[in-house]
């Protein structure tokens, strides 16, 4: 492969993307739509060391070769505050592509967080950090500085297509990264799930039920769920007979 470094990302409105921090990704993930979303949405694979914490940012890509980190490390000297680095070898479990002192550089850079499909190493201190980091593998297996890869293709992490410039939305639910061209519909969308729930959060703490409030007798009734006043066993011996 022809190993290259492309130094520049879509530009974003930046009012989005704050908007999009305040969402969870449960509900840009619904916003989305079952299509879109799927494909937003990073496999569960995907966890945070640190809980509690929340992330949106424009994407910085690298594609490392198996067993190396060199294109992360020249992708983290272009980010910049705000953005995350999202890096992936294919999601293999070979060569660490993030550490402590990784994690301390992008700390000092004011990046949003740190995407990995592929091994971290360190994991304990990063954990003391606080710092924002997702990924799909704890090694400390060995990774080497050669190459080759490149910096701000289009990558598959975690099973998703990221393209430069994506937006990245993470949380303890998980990952996902919204393309430019859906993230004004998604932020619309999830805040409007966000002032729903609101408002079932308040009607909860009275008295209505949550079957009643989601309306979950008329998804039964349109999945034709036929009920029974008896129990399985007996259902099962009178069917015997």
């Amino acid at each position: 492969m022809n190993s290259v470094v492309y130094t520049r990302i879509p530009a974003c409105d930046q009012a989005l993307v704050k908007q999009a921090a305040s969402c969870g990704v449960a509900d840009l993930h619904e916003a989305l739509g079952a299509i879109d979303g799927r494909m937003a949405l990073m496999s569960p694979q995907m966890r945070g060391i640190n809980r509690g914490v929340r992330i949106a940012g424009q994407a910085i890509t690298a594609y490392n070769f198996a067993g190396d980190n060199l294109l992360m490390h020249r992708a983290l000297r272009l980010a910049t505050a705000g953005q995350v680095v999202v890096t992936s070898n294919g999601g293999i479990s070979q060569g660490a592509q993030w550490g402590e002192m990784a994690t301390l550089n992008a700390r000092r850079k004011g990046l949003a967080g740190v995407i990995v499909d592929g091994n971290i190493r360190d994991a304990d201190a990063i954990a003391a950090m606080g710092f924002p980091i997702w990924s799909t593998w704890i090694s400390p297996s060995h990774s080497e500085k050669r190459g080759p890869g490149s910096v701000n293709i289009p990558i598959v992490c975690a099973g998703v297509l990221v393209e430069p410039g994506d937006v990245i939305v993470a949380d303890g639910d998980g990952v996902l990264a919204i393309p430019l061209r859906h993230l004004a519909r998604a932020v619309e969308g999830a805040l409007k799930y966000g002032a729903r729930e609101t408002h079932w959060r308040a009607k909860l703490t009275v008295d209505t039920d949550l079957f009643d409030l989601v309306g979950i007798q008329a998804a039964l009734d349109a999945a034709k769920v036929e009920e029974r006043d008896t129990t399985w066993a007996e259902d099962r011996d009178s069917n015997n007979k």
